[in-house]
């Protein structure tokens, strides 16, 4: 009986033994991983990585914590949009030529197109004359001017009958248009002056024409004579530019506008066309 009872104290004492054992391999295994966790704590962080050959302003930090995010409010501020300016191109230098101006334009400003009428078979407008049926119907049949011998400077007034002299003229022209290219025939260009009553010369007398004195040109009365060769080319050109007529070009084309012009007034119904 106390051989009994002594085994099963020994057993019990064997098992006692066994779980003291295991009770303390288990204390010994919690205090080595409490270590090992208190060693990992206790090391210090690791160096900062460096990438390559980034400047030092670019190194990162693998530890440190992720950025914070930007308020919900936060607006990017993008850079204003690029608007074209314009740019005036560059004024032109000023010409120095003189504008050029129209060859058949009236008069320049301050002058008016209106003059007193320097004679009664002349219009109040510049180089305009009287048809021939406002002659006739007015009994204005003589056209008169001064005349002045070349030889013995004798002065005198002559005339003409504007029927005659005017249909002279016109017949003139009816038979040599077309011969002429519109430029004036020689016998314009250097007329034939009269002969001299007083001192018995010929070809010597020339009708009085008064330089700058363009507003009172006896118009009707050369043009009866056939003695508009006997102007200067500024006379023509005033007497075209005032009536609308090209006045650019040789004299003997200014010369033929002028004979044409002078026709188309006395006798509007004329078969004529500069």
């Amino acid at each position: 009986m106390d051989r009994g009872e002594s085994n099963e104290e020994k057993k019990r004492k064997h098992s006692d033994d066994d779980a003291s054992t295991s009770q303390r391999s288990v204390r010994a295994k919690t205090s080595s991983s409490m270590e090992e966790k208190h060693n990992i704590i206790s090391e210090p962080a690791s160096p900062p990585l460096e990438l390559g050959l980034l400047p030092s302003a670019l190194v990162f930090d693998l530890n440190s914590p992720p950025p914070q995010e930007p308020p919900s409010d936060f607006v990017i501020p993008y850079p204003p949009p690029l608007t074209q300016q314009l740019v005036d191109p560059p004024a032109a230098a000023p010409s120095k030529s003189r504008p050029r101006r129209n060859p058949s334009q009236g008069p320049s400003a301050g002058k008016s197109e209106t003059v007193p009428p320097p004679f009664p078979w002349a219009t109040d407008r510049r180089a305009t004359v009287h048809s021939l049926r406002y002659l006739n119907n007015n009994s204005i049949e003589t056209i008169t001017g001064d005349v002045q011998c070349k030889k013995c400077e004798r002065k005198w007034t002559l005339d003409f009958n504007v029927d005659e002299k005017f249909y002279e003229v016109l017949a003139f022209i009816m038979e040599k248009k077309d011969e002429m290219h519109d430029r004036a025939p020689d016998i314009w260009m250097n007329p034939t002056l009269l002969n001299c009553n007083h001192c018995g010369q010929e070809n010597c007398v020339r009708p009085i024409i008064i330089p700058k004195n363009k507003k009172g040109m006896n118009w009707l009365f050369l043009l009866l004579g056939q003695w508009l060769g006997l102007c200067s080319l500024g006379d023509l050109k005033y007497f075209c530019k005032h009536t609308r007529n090209h006045r650019t070009g040789a004299k003997d084309r200014v010369l033929y506008l002028t004979y044409i012009a002078l026709c188309k007034q006395i006798y509007p119904d004329a078969p004529l066309h500069p």
